[in-house]
């Protein structure tokens, strides 16, 4: 049987510095995006597109999204299969494609580093990583390809 799980987030503008959207350049890209009993997240659009760079834009959020979700499913997968982690990071990089006024992504790279108890563990962490991406939700909503080049390391 299918389970349905739902998420509900808010987003609100906060960038109308006075003129609202009168002139694309009277504006801030500046919102905020939150759920329940979460802390708020700062946001804006990216700095091509007048955004503030101190602030995530959606671009970084489906990166930190494709990057978190992989990890997860890897947690879970090296878990159940008697793979002790003992660290997990990663330096994903997306790539996006400007069109005109629209654009797509062509593709995210995620490149986990991640550290085993021993190294008879080093040949089933690696494969779990196949797998994991097989299982992870967000990598199986997106029309695009999400690659790993992972590196394993031992305790």
């Amino acid at each position: 049987m299918n389970k349905i799980h739902k998420y509900q987030t808010w987003l609100n503008w906060t960038g109308n510095l006075g003129q609202g959207t009168a002139d694309y350049k009277a504006y801030s890209r500046n919102h905020t995006v939150s759920a329940s009993n979460k802390p708020e997240i700062a946001c804006s659009s990216d700095p091509h597109f007048l955004g503030d760079k101190t602030r995530y834009n959606p671009e970084d959020m489906l990166v930190a999204s494709a990057s978190a979700c992989h990890m997860l499913t890897y947690l879970h997968m090296c878990a159940v299969n008697g793979v002790v982690v003992t660290d997990y990071s990663d330096n994903a990089e997306g790539t996006m494609v400007q069109e005109g006024d629209g654009g797509h992504f062509t593709e995210i790279m995620l490149h986990p580093t991640v550290t085993v108890k021993d190294k008879t563990m080093i040949e089933k962490a690696t494969e779990l990583h196949h797998k994991a991406h097989k299982n992870c939700f967000i990598a199986n909503s997106c029309n695009f390809p999400i690659k790993h080049q992972p590196v394993i390391k031992v305790a």
